[in-house]
């Protein structure tokens, strides 16, 4: 009797080790995080303003991965600093890109500021800014890597990603490869990318819209994830995953997640008593991910896709993964 108790404490033992959530970098790096803005303009489109915001290790040699992120509608460059910051303190150079036309100029000061972004979101011409507005952050990056400075030679430009939130997730899409009636915005120099409520087209066939993306993402989402402003329904932003196969995708749905828990703050609504949690599974899946398409890292990816992750958000979510196939 008292070995088969013992026996028995040993399995429950092993069990309970089994399914301990595992957290991935949890907290900050191991590295110290500078803060550095640029005001870029483009000459090449009549002198636009591409402002950044760029967090990056303070010191080692590196080179870093890349990650060019892009707010939501009505966002800045000064915005997602808890993304940021996180992803430099473990090794990324991190440039927050601000978007002339959807940034928080639209809205500011206006007596209907809701109107104002409205309009804003409907104009063609502001969301094909966007991913001319990131290709031009990693040309500018291109060059910072070549010339004296605080960033010369420790950019790692064959590693770079691309992020975004709301419109930045569609602006995230856009630049992996999303195909539009006049053609692609692509930018093959993105080699993995992190979409979060991304907005999603649903008058063209989804097959063709994003079959053509060949790059891994993860998709972010929440139950709750209607758009503010917007046609997009939360149970429509799986639309991409299912329709990408020629790279891994990871879709990730929170438990009672809405639109706006992927921006760190709240600028509508009242805080959700879960967003310090949600906050730190997206910190730690994003790193995770980055870890293991920018850095090539077999355990970050085996985190990701085995079991861990799923454990960790326990019922607070769940997780699709799919292989790419050819």
């Amino acid at each position: 009797m008292i070995r088969t108790a013992a026996l028995a404490f040993v399995a429950l033992a092993a069990s309970s080790l089994a399914v301990a959530p595992h957290p991935y970098k949890q907290d900050a790096g191991p590295f110290a995080v500078a803060v550095t803005r640029y005001d870029w303009v483009d000459a090449a489109r009549n002198n636009r303003p591409v402002p950044v915001k760029i967090y990056a290790p303070e010191k080692g040699a590196g080179p870093f991965p890349v990650i060019v992120f892009s707010h939501g509608l009505g966002g800045s460059r000064e915005a997602y600093e808890y993304l940021g910051r996180h992803w430099a303190s473990h090794g990324y150079v991190v440039a927050h890109v601000q978007h002339e036309g959807s940034d928080d100029q639209v809205w500011k000061g206006k007596e209907h500021p809701g109107v104002a972004l409205a309009e804003a979101a409907r104009d063609v011409r502001t969301a094909v800014a966007r991913p001319l507005d990131v290709k031009f952050a990693l040309d500018q990056l291109t060059a910072l890597n070549h010339q004296p400075g605080p960033f010369q030679n420790r950019l790692d430009l064959n590693a770079a990603g691309i992020a975004g939130h709301s419109f930045g997730g569609w602006t995230t899409l856009a630049v992996a490869g999303q195909v539009f009636p006049t053609g692609s915005l692509a930018d093959p120099r993105f080699k993995a990318g992190v979409a979060m409520s991304a907005a999603v087209e649903q008058r063209r066939d989804p097959g063709k819209t994003y079959g053509s993306i060949r790059i891994p993402l993860l998709h972010m989402t929440g139950t709750l994830d209607d758009s503010p402003i917007g046609e997009t329904k939360a149970a429509e932003r799986r639309i991409p995953f299912d329709h990408i196969h020629g790279a891994d995708q990871y879709q990730v749905i929170f438990a009672g997640g809405d639109h706006m828990v992927f921006a760190g703050q709240r600028l509508r609504g009242a805080p959700s008593d879960k967003d310090p949690l949600f906050h730190d599974l997206i910190l730690q899946s994003t790193t995770a991910f980055w870890d293991a398409y920018l850095k090539n890292d077999a355990a970050a990816k085996s985190w990701l896709a085995k079991g861990e992750f799923r454990e960790e958000m326990g019922k607070n979510g769940t997780l699709e993964v799919k292989n790419g196939r050819p």
